[in-house]
């Protein structure tokens, strides 16, 4: 697990390796990522957007941005937490993610960047 802490706001992400399948005559490597967002400051904020860099070794980096994540922009009260995950797809067995959440304190109105830090996406059989 790694963790990261922005303005108070704490992310925590874990992993796991789900198989391979192929989409389209191709082999993807499928891994499934796990983030907690924790609230230890004392505002109250709301996750707006997500940014995230996805590294894949054998392609160019894929930026994907959007509203919220899977659909939602949860509110966290101070010392609330939400959790939620998500997937991604390679085309090699090695790659990694980061990026940041655009949250707003909703007492403020200021936005800022809460970073998530890098993970790894590595296929357990090249783990020592």
């Amino acid at each position: 697990m790694v963790e990261q802490i922005t303005k108070g706001i704490k992310i925590s992400v874990s992993t796991d390796y789900n198989g391979a399948s192929y989409r389209n005559n191709r082999l993807y490597y499928i891994f499934a990522y796990h983030i907690t967002i924790q609230n230890n400051s004392t505002q109250t904020v709301q996750l707006k957007e997500r940014y995230w860099n996805i590294y894949d070794s054998l392609q160019k980096i894929e930026i994907v941005t959007g509203e919220g994540v899977i659909g939602q922009t949860p509110i966290l009260n101070p010392g609330e937490s939400y959790a939620y995950s998500s997937g991604c797809f390679l085309e090699s067995t090695i790659g990694a993610m980061n990026g940041y959440y655009t949250m707003i304190d909703l007492h403020t109105l200021e936005l800022f960047k809460v970073y998530i830090p890098t993970f790894q996406l590595i296929i357990p059989t090249l783990s020592n």
